[in-house]
């Protein structure tokens, strides 16, 4: 399998065509809709003020002219803005999976972030923070660039730990650490893994401060795809056009369906929806990723069909591991296109079967639900593929020219002979 590192979305075009065929979308603005959980990787202090004692930048500066790795746009603010909202931390943390994964990592290496240097990476509310100071981390920077650190710093002292745990209100590009840390812990995922493009601040904070053979935590992450068949959903919006109240109101179809299927959807499907065994798309190792790497994944895929069904499009998801560097050996299956990890059996908190033992938050359809859900990709049209039908293609994901938070998905797909291509954008 080969890998690239973003997901993508397309474009849109008013004139969606059914040629043998290419669905195809063509660019369009929109506001920053679907934050979800990333307001937080590191936003700065506009005033440039210090927070409690640690630099947040040295001079008065606009954002847009502050001298970080990549300059603060128009997007970020909006989207670190989003993030300032209560309810967007309530959904993450009332999703118990991804909550007590994180949870059970950070006790199962106690011994690795006892009495060590931990900077938390768009902290939020501040819980993963306390966590690592309740396993009795000597100190945590805990970076966010949404006023929602404000929160986090009164969630902090009504705690007790102020003196423990260090609340920057900044970006991780801008903010300064006047010392090496020890752990890193982010809860970086968004839809697709990498929609919203937050593992970026993780890798800036692993490059300014994370010492040789420091922990990160999730330390890999691995997207997968695999096509599907959902009738429900297609009729549903769909076919419903058919009759309305005895009315033929099939001429809406086409807009239906390019109003329904245009964009990626983020929704929960069974595992019963799946046609074939899912492939790789991406294996993010975060100890050695580098943030160009992020800028436009490319995988190749070839599937073979278990069922006979008409196929509606492509759902995909990921996983998380939580292991040490020095234990883990899952990176050279992966690249072989053969994951380690059964992306489908066994609930949440898999754990490998090899020797390495890591805990793994997984957001598969058959894993118990998270608030990720699944990303699925539909067809404008539906295919009829046959049993041991071969489906091939490509998809290239990509962050956006418009906005590097937005994500560019462009799939190339044959099957029987035909060939297709679907292009969307993931705002």
């Amino acid at each position: 399998m080969q890998s690239g590192g973003d997901f993508s979305n397309g474009f849109h075009r008013d004139d969606h065509r059914d040629l043998d065929l290419e669905e195809r979308q063509v660019p369009g603005l929109s506001s920053f809709g679907r934050a979800k959980k990333r307001g937080r990787g590191g936003a700065r202090d506009p005033r440039g003020a210090l927070t409690n004692g640690i630099r947040v930048s040295d001079e008065q500066k606009p954002l847009d002219t502050q001298g970080s790795s990549l300059p603060c746009t128009d997007f970020d603010v909006a989207y670190f803005h989003s993030y300032a909202h209560v309810g967007i931390h309530e959904e993450m943390i009332k999703d118990r999976a991804r909550t007590e994964t994180y949870r059970e990592a950070i006790m199962r290496h106690q011994s690795l972030i006892q009495d060590k240097v931990v900077v938390d990476v768009g902290c939020g509310t501040g819980i993963l923070s306390i966590f690592c100071a309740q396993a009795g981390a000597k100190r945590v920077y805990a970076v966010d660039a949404s006023d929602i650190a404000v929160q986090a710093k009164e969630v902090v002292k009504a705690n007790g730990l102020s003196d423990k745990v260090i609340v920057l209100h900044g970006r991780v590009e801008d903010v300064e650490i006047d010392e090496e840390v020890d752990v890193i812990i982010s809860e970086w995922m968004g839809y697709m893994l990498l929609y919203e493009s937050m593992l970026g601040s993780v890798i800036t904070a692993r490059d300014r401060w994370l010492k040789p053979g420091g922990l990160i935590l999730p330390s890999h992450a691995t997207l997968y795809m695999a096509p599907i068949s959902h009738p429900d959903r297609y009729s549903h919006s769909i076919d419903f056009w058919r009759n309305v109240y005895g009315i033929d109101m099939s001429a809406m179809m086409q807009l239906a369906k390019q109003c329904a299927f245009e964009e990626p959807s983020v929704e929960s499907i069974s595992g019963e929806t799946v046609l074939t065994w899912p492939e790789v798309v991406k294996h993010i190792d975060c100890q050695t990723i580098k943030i160009q790497e992020l800028d436009s994944v490319t995988a190749k895929y070839k599937f073979k069909s278990m069922m006979r069904a008409p196929m509606h499009g492509f759902a995909f998801w990921f996983d998380v591991e939580f292991s040490e560097p020095a234990k883990n050996t899952s990176a050279t299956s992966v690249a072989n296109g053969s994951s380690s990890i059964s992306p489908s059996r066994e609930g949440n908190q898999k754990k490998r079967s090899n020797p390495s033992d890591a805990l793994v938050l997984s957001t598969s359809p058959e894993a118990p639900p998270t608030h990720w859900q699944q990303t699925i990709v539909y067809f404008y049209d539906p295919i009829d593929v046959e049993q041991d039908q071969i489906i091939e293609g490509s998809v290239t994901l990509s962050q956006s020219k418009e906005n590097r938070r937005f994500m560019n998905i462009h799939l190339e797909y044959t099957s029987a002979g035909r060939s297709f291509v679907k292009e969307s954008v993931m705002r």
